[in-house]
């Protein structure tokens, strides 16, 4: 069916999708696809307030009758105000100079919900006709404005994943810049799946990105016919357009209760509990940066919240461990546990980082190392671990760590490897039973008490501690893993070099 003759009141997901990634290709030419979502996201989001607010308005006016008042149907009815002149169909009948009204539109919408949608549409200037030209921003109007997504056309649970649909293509479009915002939704299956949260559970991700693993939070607990809504969801991401977009994937989600903070974790956490110290939660998950280089290491030791655990102080140019310090020191002490992604390098490198590891060996904090396959991100190709950390272990995993290779369990696709719903249950299955439940093979695992990991000096290469590799195997993968993480490092540094060069008038 062509896209034009879709009837929007029988939308399927499909076309739904083709829909949104329409409105994108709107924008190619004029607008780099690496930047789409800082235009798609704000505008789709507002399209959405604006039918879902007419949606909750004609159900006022039918339930209320002659009894109906602006107050009562804000109060009772609707989520968002949408004040006077400031609704879609007011700023889509500009038709010249388009952005200064969606400008003056969305700064509106903003100012009449300061309690939740403050800062939410990101910090484009949309009558910037250098950035969106006329032409491009009527385009993209003119796909939404077709599309109704209220309730009665779009459900929540396909509109949520119509709004996943787009990170993906956005993730694909941006290559190696997806990280700071995209990390691939099997993945993150994968390690809420490990994490099982529980309807009431308190659950934070300090470096959220666009809110992918709260999200799936969420959907965890409603597949296991919990409430949802009983879950307390917070974020913070130092982005403005990436946080922005977290707000928006929650709200378009259909949660509606969660607090996502904009600011640096490092310099200034900002999801704290009444008297100011570090707020504790049951779960913490995040797929960080990795290997900052930029942290600050050097007020660390004096951190007002104490998070140099054991007094440590990880590297100054690579944060890896202060993210792992942050989870563990706003983990629930009683019910916590977190889970984290992270380089192998973690894992081996010696010097403060052999001190950490020491450190959560000896607080018997660390329960679980699993390393994944090659190539599963957007943003790098070196093997990656998750690390599992809780803070009261079972009787049977009480001084030991469960080491589990899953380097096998993976599907290959164009682009990048993948990780099959088989392979997420089955790698679960391994944590969670301590074998490889699926009898195919392609999983090793090993529970090791402390006292070999401290005959080891510490060190956490997994083919050291699993029975299928030697000692000399697992020595050269670490060397390979450091390798690879040299070189995408270096690669970083010289792109970041060449454009310092050009914007200064160099040819690099």
């Amino acid at each position: 069916m062509a896209l034009a003759s879709v009837n929007p009141d029988h939308l399927t997901q499909r076309q739904l999708e083709q829909s949104l990634w329409s409105a994108a290709n709107a924008l190619r030419g004029p607008v780099d696809p690496g930047d789409f979502k800082a235009f798609v996201f704000p505008v789709l989001f507002y399209k959405w307030i604006s039918d879902v607010h007419d949606y909750y308005h004609a159900e006022a006016l039918d339930d209320l009758g002659d009894g109906w008042s602006q107050a009562q149907e804000d109060e009772e009815y609707q989520t968002f105000v949408i004040p006077a002149g400031a609704h879609w169909e007011d700023t889509y009948d500009v038709t010249k100079n388009s952005g200064t009204k969606l400008n003056k539109a969305l700064v509106a919408v903003q100012e009449a919900n300061p309690g939740k949608l403050a800062g939410v549409f990101g910090d484009v200037n949309w009558s910037n006709q250098e950035r969106i030209p006329q032409q491009a921003l009527r385009s993209l109007m003119q796909v939404f404005d077709k599309l109704t997504l209220d309730p009665a056309h779009v459900s929540g649970d396909m509109l949520g994943s119509a709004y996943e649909y787009l990170l993906r293509e956005f993730a694909e479009a941006s290559g190696k810049k997806a990280g700071e915002f995209f990390t691939p939704r099997h993945v993150v299956h994968l390690l809420v799946k490990i994490l099982d949260p529980q309807p009431g559970d308190s659950v934070c991700d300090p470096a959220c990105g666009s809110a992918g693993m709260l999200v799936e939070t969420v959907e965890a607990v409603k597949l296991n016919d919990g409430n949802p809504r009983s879950l307390n969801l917070y974020g913070q991401e130092q982005n403005l357009t990436t946080a922005g977009i977290a707000r928006m994937n929650l709200y378009l989600h259909g949660v509606e209760d969660f607090e996502i903070k904009r600011g640096d974790t490092f310099r200034e956490p900002k999801l704290l509990d009444e008297s100011g110290k570090l707020r504790k939660f049951d779960v913490v998950i995040a797929n960080p940066p990795f290997s900052l280089d930029s942290w600050p290491a050097e007020t660390w030791a004096k951190d007002p919240h104490k998070r140099a655990l054991g007094g440590i102080v990880p590297p100054t140019k690579n944060g890896d461990w202060a993210w792992i310090q942050h989870m563990l020191s706003v983990m629930d002490p009683g019910t916590g546990r977190v889970g984290v992604v992270m380089p192998h390098g973690v894992l081996f490198r010696s010097g403060r980082e052999a001190e950490l590891r020491e450190w959560v060996i000896e607080q018997d904090k660390l329960e679980a190392v699993i390393g994944l396959p090659n190539n599963l991100f957007y943003s790098t190709t070196i093997p990656v671990s998750l690390l599992i950390f809780r803070a009261k272990k079972s009787t049977k995993r009480k001084d030991h760590v469960l080491f589990v290779d899953a380097r096998a369990r993976f599907r290959s696709a164009k682009n990048q490897n993948t990780l099959g719903a088989d392979d997420v249950n089955a790698i679960d299955a391994a944590y969670k039973r301590g074998e490889d439940v699926d009898g195919e093979g392609k999983i090793s695992l090993e529970l090791v008490h402390r006292d070999t990991i401290r005959g080891h000096g510490y060190n956490l290469n997994i083919g050291r501690y699993i029975q299928t590799e030697t000692l000399a195997e697992a020595d050269v993968d670490a060397a390979l893993a450091s390798l690879r993480e040299a070189q995408e490092a270096t690669d970083a540094a010289r792109t970041a070099l060449d454009l310092r060069l050009r914007a200064a008038g160099f040819d690099a």
